[in-house]
């Protein structure tokens, strides 16, 4: 992917929900939601801090994380649906 997001923001894509339940009930496409896991794709550099110095972010390519259900921009690139957010709509990382 030839795409750089600026400052503080992250690209992540979803990872998709389950076809089934625990119980096994098949969950029809449109009863659905959104999943709201996803795989960090890429990040910025950072923010910048009150004193002007870049602060890294926590988050980095590879990284599980979960964000909130109306978190980030849809956007695609090269053909694959993906989302841009900024770190901090990011609840948190899967260890």
């Amino acid at each position: 992917m030839k795409f750089r997001p600026l400052h503080d923001r992250v690209v992540v894509k979803r990872i998709d929900a389950e076809e089934k339940t625990a119980g096994g009930i098949i969950i029809p496409d449109t009863a659905k939601e959104k999943p709201q896991q996803g795989e960090v794709v890429a990040v910025g550099a950072g923010a910048r801090g009150e004193d002007g110095k870049v602060v890294a972010l926590d988050v980095k390519p590879g990284d599980r994380v979960l964000f909130g259900k109306w978190s980030g921009t849809e956007v695609k690139i090269d053909g694959e649906d993906l989302l841009i957010m900024k770190e901090s709509d990011i609840i948190g990382v899967f260890a």
